[in-house]
């Protein structure tokens, strides 16, 4: 957890503008959550107030709020973005739906386990 300060400062460094106190506060308005300077900002606020920063900025808010900064950069390069073209079901390869769904031989008769006495 930081505080307000320490977000401004951090996220001052992340680009050409430079953030305050108060752009924190406003954006933590836009973004409907509370802060203060008394209160700590957390992973999931800190979340929050990045998605209402506009470019977006290069890191998550875990990155942010964690208590080493600047976050350490990776030596592997970045995996591309996934985009989904079409929403909905997916489905599986069309001989799928010849296979029995039970997962075993079908008994007839008594069940497992039970025995009937002769008296």
């Amino acid at each position: 957890m930081i505080n307000v300060q320490e977000f401004a400062r951090r996220l001052s460094t992340l680009g050409a503008k430079a953030f305050t106190s108060d752009d924190v506060v406003d954006l933590a308005i836009a973004a409907d959550v509370r802060v203060s300077p008394d209160l700590g900002i957390d992973a999931t606020v800190a979340q929050r107030i990045l998605d209402h920063i506009s470019p977006p900025v290069p890191v998550t808010g875990a990155q942010i709020a964690a208590s080493e900064w600047p976050p350490p950069t990776s030596s592997r390069p970045a995996a591309p973005p996934v985009v989904f073209s079409s929403p909905g079901a997916v489905e599986g390869p069309g001989d799928q739906s010849a296979r029995p769904r039970g997962s075993g031989p079908a008994r007839a008769g008594q069940r497992p386990g039970s025995r009937r006495t002769g008296r």
